[in-house]
């Protein structure tokens, strides 16, 4: 542990991210397992990484920007409800203006008009879920090294970047064995699902760096990942994880409430 801890906050955050990217590809890798996925598993795996985010978006962010914003003198509501809405409203430009495919039935596609192929805009949908997601584990990170315990914060950033890996080995299966099942060989949809995770360490350090150098963004930066996370889930994990008959959105309630529970207990414990 102390060789981490006496990393740069940059450093700590590539190699978290680099933990969440391996978990992305890990779970990409069970395209060569199986060649498709229930509605039911899928709708389970994306209340689960809905779960995850939620719990982290309070417990890993929210709640550490109130306290930081209390602590530089600020008014906590007023800064945390800036960068919440600020981070909802990045990725709604984000969503309106990339060009991507969203996973449900009809495979609707949003942002600017593209001549892409189906793969590409599918991958760049969970693309920009995995932004949110590396700018909340650098962000953690970034933040570790300011508090009055480094040490307990920095165990805090890993119980984040754990939860953000764990959420990400279903969401790298329910990238790359869609793209099977678009026609794909087992080899290019791996490619391309494990593809969908790069952005994380580079939001990842990104955001560790902002944080570290400009110090009072710190609380806003916290929450504009809350606010981007849950964005995400709202807008777009949550109603595809819906799309099926009223008798079977059991899978998507109990997964979200496992990812909540879970991402619950690994930062309380950790944190």
């Amino acid at each position: 542990m102390d060789w981490f801890t006496a990393l740069a906050p940059w450093q700590q955050a590539l190699v978290g991210c680099a933990f969440t990217y391996g978990m992305t590809a890990l779970g990409a890798a069970l395209v060569f397992f199986f060649k498709e996925i229930k509605k039911d598993v899928l709708n389970l795996m994306l209340g689960f990484a809905s779960g995850v985010m939620i719990a982290a978006s309070f417990w890993s962010l929210l709640d550490p920007a109130i306290a930081w914003a209390e602590t530089n003198g600020d008014i906590p509501w007023l800064v945390v409800s800036i960068g919440f809405g600020v981070g909802g409203l990045f990725l709604y430009i984000a969503d309106k203006t990339i060009p991507h495919m969203h996973f449900g039935p009809d495979h609707a596609q949003e942002g600017v008009p593209s001549h892409l192929k189906r793969t590409i805009l599918l991958v760049f949908s969970i693309t920009l879920h995995n932004i949110p997601e590396g700018l909340a584990v650098g962000v953690a990170f970034g933040a570790a090294t300011e508090a009055t315990d480094p040490r307990a914060a920095a165990i805090a950033a890993i119980s984040v970047a754990l939860g953000i890996g764990i959420q990400n080995f279903p969401e790298g299966a329910a990238v790359s064995i869609p793209l099977r099942q678009e026609g794909l060989s087992r080899g290019k949809a791996f490619l391309y699902g494990q593809a969908s995770g790069i952005v994380e360490p580079i939001a990842g350090v990104l955001g560790a760096l902002l944080v570290t150098k400009v110090t009072f963004l710190l609380p806003y930066a916290l929450a504009f990942a809350a606010g981007a996370m849950i964005y995400v889930v709202v807008e777009e994990l949550i109603p595809e994880a819906q799309q099926t008959s009223s008798s079977k959105r059991h899978f998507a309630v109990f997964g979200t409430m496992l990812g909540f529970m879970i991402m619950m207990i690994l930062d309380v414990a950790l944190g």
